[in-house]
């Protein structure tokens, strides 16, 4: 009895948890942004003709002076998407699939602008917010295996070439932790700075790398060679933002060396801001716990992307 009123309350908590997460996901897709917030109907007449553009790699840019800009920043949501936020699951690739092996994955990621005031050079500042988790749903006492936190303070501004929006710069302090203590802690603090270019209204590449100077936690002295040293990607929506594809690059410790995690995102509906979404990732570093740990694996689930043209 007692070991049935034991499985029956895991359950419950189990549910509780799944719940939690599929409420916050549905509470996120109200902020996330199908489009632009633009300030006349100008600009969304050119940004409607610059979504027709179906030669992703023909540069062109929406035409937006500074001031535009800074309106458009103006009447976007002060809390909003940051990142991919995700509840998926999914197999192993380079080893067998089995109850210990497999597993599901969520994240939540956010962003909040600190003031609507414009701060020098053009700037925001803002916080931000990701946390990632792995879960063994499919293991006996179902346990999560890792949880990884990643807050961060920046400023971040447009770019642009000719009178024309070509992208976004930011930089920020980070910190990264498994929030455990002892020989399972794994924590580093370091400062990014990352950059967005905007092709057209189709296709962008960004990269973001982190300076030599960082601060590393004690079991986590040798993290950046597992994890990579920096990030480039690649973005690809379709028109009516039906599908979404990305790629992310990590160079790290060892010429040739990379991590690489590749998303296909297919939007449900027109009127849904959700998409089905399946995620290849192959390397090292992918949760902090086990980042010297080599990783083949594909999930599938649900997904919440943020605005396409976003300053971050």
């Amino acid at each position: 009895m007692y070991k049935l009123i034991a499985q029956n309350s895991f359950s419950t908590k189990m549910f509780s948890i799944y719940l939690l997460n599929l409420f916050t996901l549905l509470h996120l897709s109200a902020l996330a942004q199908d489009d632009m917030t633009l300030p006349d109907d100008r600009l969304c007449q050119q940004y409607g003709k610059t979504k027709k553009n179906t030669n992703i790699f023909k540069p062109k840019r929406l035409e937006m002076s500074e001031d535009e800009a800074m309106s458009v920043a103006d009447r976007s949501p002060a809390f909003s998407v940051y990142r991919d936020n995700y509840f998926v699951s999914g197999i192993p690739l380079n080893k067998k699939a089995t109850s210990a092996t497999t597993d599901a994955a969520f994240q939540i990621s956010i962003k909040h602008r600190i003031t609507k005031q414009i701060l020098p050079f053009n700037t925001f500042a803002y916080l931000t917010y990701t946390q990632k988790s792995f879960w063994d749903i499919y293991a006996e006492s179902r346990p999560f295996r890792d949880t990884n936190y990643n807050p961060g303070l920046g400023l971040g501004k447009y770019l642009f070439r000719d009178n024309k929006l070509a992208g976004a710069a930011s930089v920020q302090i980070m910190h990264e932790s498994n929030g455990r203590d002892g020989d399972d802690s794994r924590n580093w603090n370091y400062l990014s700075l990352s950059m967005k270019y905007y092709l057209n209204e189709h296709f962008s590449l960004a990269g973001e790398f982190w300076p030599p100077y960082t601060e590393f936690g004690e079991n986590s002295k040798d993290i950046i060679d597992y994890k990579g040293y920096g990030c480039f990607s690649a973005n690809y929506i379709s028109s009516k933002n039906k599908w979404w594809l990305s790629a992310d690059i990590l160079p790290r410790k060892g010429f040739g060396n990379m991590n690489t995690t590749l998303m296909a995102a297919f939007r449900v509906s027109p009127r849904s801001t959700q998409y089905l979404f399946a995620r290849f990732f192959q390397g090292y570093g992918e949760s902090q716990k086990d980042y010297k740990k080599y990783v083949i694996s594909i999930r599938i689930g649900v997904c919440i992307k943020p605005d396409f043209l976003s300053i971050l």
